[in-house]
């Protein structure tokens, strides 16, 4: 990096929270380090700093808790690593408008502590929520259990300002739920993974803490079964906000030990009908071979979206799925046959209401073979798309990523998502080369 731009970028933001050197080792993506990781303390800061990388031809790799910096191709130059956690204020809370605009740098643990002091929530449980940024989030469209009932960022997103590639500040939509005004080109930043521009702020649509919440589980001798069991759960008068199916080693992780399969399944609202729905619940799984309803404890809620990544410990790989909810058990099934045909250990959770399947692989022993690893996963694609579905890389070695693409072909999509990428980072300024069709 040119002396002068680090110069320029101390001056912008202080000279403390520029870091280089030795001081980059918990930023490096893909074994590329950042020639820099610069920390702005407001929104202008932000603006300065892009801008005047943009106008160095330097990438920026927007940051926010790296939860997930291991997603995305190998960046060909690191560039800037752009931290966003100084930007951690709640801006405004309006309880009566049950809104909330906070800055993209704040945890969603603090946001949620902050919220559930007024009684009200953001309803959304990404992993590791201590972590993890609600401009992160934001940008990686990263959801957990509760989404079966409450849906994803997109759904909740009401407005945010965003620092574009050329250093500009843009704010879209409102800070009121009843927003019609133009376009509602803020959720085009949803999902972008920072390569459209740098969410800084974002109002949110929020909900009052539920009286009563519960978690419990259900065992299965087979998988099959337990899929069965979410297509009649889905098929019941019951409302459940969370849906999870995990196989033998995921359901370990979360301590329920000796079961082949786990239907996990959360109820929320007031006491009577959250008691009335468990009572249901052994109604409509039972046919299909569901042992009895068991209570989980609270702290389940944190563990369950980690649960195959956990399973075992450190995976080698992670890849999400995606397929139609009738199809989950199946290729849960069909995954783990492919995985044990090498070798090779797997763990497999899913929100199976909705078919976001996540699954994780290792070698048996302490060594791991890419090709293998490679291998396993490409059948593991096949499999997703054969069911009209698809699948990305969420974690893997370098060497796998070089003979894997991280993302799924988009077809016809990517084409029109290229576009809009030349037209707001006509330059390539912002994580070039991470996202889905080389943007």
């Amino acid at each position: 990096m040119p002396a002068l731009l680090l110069d320029t970028l101390r001056a912008i933001v202080g000279s403390g929270h520029v870091l280089s050197g030795v001081e980059l080792s918990p930023y490096v993506v893909d074994g590329r380090t950042p020639e820099a990781a610069v920390f702005p303390g407001t929104v202008d800061e932000v603006a300065a700093v892009v801008a005047r990388a943009a106008e160095a031809a330097v990438p920026v790799i927007p940051w926010g808790g790296g939860t997930a910096a291991s997603v995305g191709g190998p960046p060909a130059r690191a560039g800037i690593v752009l931290g966003l956690g100084r930007l951690r204020a709640v801006v405004e809370h309006e309880p009566g408008d049950l809104t909330v605009t906070a800055q993209a740098g704040l945890t969603l643990s603090d946001l949620q502590a902050a919220l559930r002091a007024r009684g009200q929530w953001l309803s959304l449980d990404p992993p590791d929520a201590e972590r993890a940024t609600l401009g992160g989030v934001l940008a990686t469209n990263a959801s957990g259990p509760r989404r079966q009932l409450y849906g994803t960022a997109r759904d909740l997103l009401i407005g945010a300002t965003v620092v574009t590639a050329d250093g500009s500040i843009v704010r879209g939509g409102g800070r009121v739920v009843k927003n019609v005004a133009g376009y509602d080109l803020p959720k085009l930043f949803i999902g972008s993974y920072g390569t459209l521009g740098v969410i800084v702020e974002a109002t949110l649509k929020l909900r009052p803490v539920p009286d009563d919440e519960r978690l419990v589980a259900v065992r299965f001798e087979r998988l099959k079964d337990a899929g069965s069991a979410v297509r009649a759960l889905l098929g019941s008068d019951l409302i459940p906000n969370a849906i999870d199916l995990l196989d033998a080693s995921a359901a370990a992780a979360l301590g329920i030990e000796g079961a082949s399969a786990v239907l996990v399944v959360g109820f929320d609202g007031l006491g009577e009908q959250v008691d009335w729905q468990v009572a249901q619940l052994a109604g409509v799984v039972g046919p299909g071979g569901g042992e009895r309803v068991t209570p989980l404890s609270p702290a389940a809620w944190r563990t369950l979206p980690r649960a195959a990544h956990d399973a075992l410990g450190t995976p080698a790989a992670v890849m999400t799925l995606s397929v139609l909810p009738s199809l989950v058990a199946e290729l849960m099934e069909q995954g783990a046959s492919s995985a044990r045909q090498r070798g090779l250990a797997c763990a497999w959770s899913a929100h199976a209401g909705v078919g976001q399947v996540t699954a994780a692989v290792r070698a048996e022993g302490d060594r791991q073979d890419p090709a293998a690893l490679a291998a396993v996963l490409a059948e593991w694609r096949s499999a997703a798309r054969a069911g009209g579905g698809h699948a990305s890389l969420a974690r893997a070695p370098l060497a796998v990523k070089t003979v894997l693409p991280v993302w799924d072909d988009a077809g016809p999509a990517g084409r029109i998502m290229q576009r809009i990428k030349a037209e707001l980072d006509p330059h390539n300024v912002l994580n070039p080369g991470r996202f889905v069709a080389g943007i």
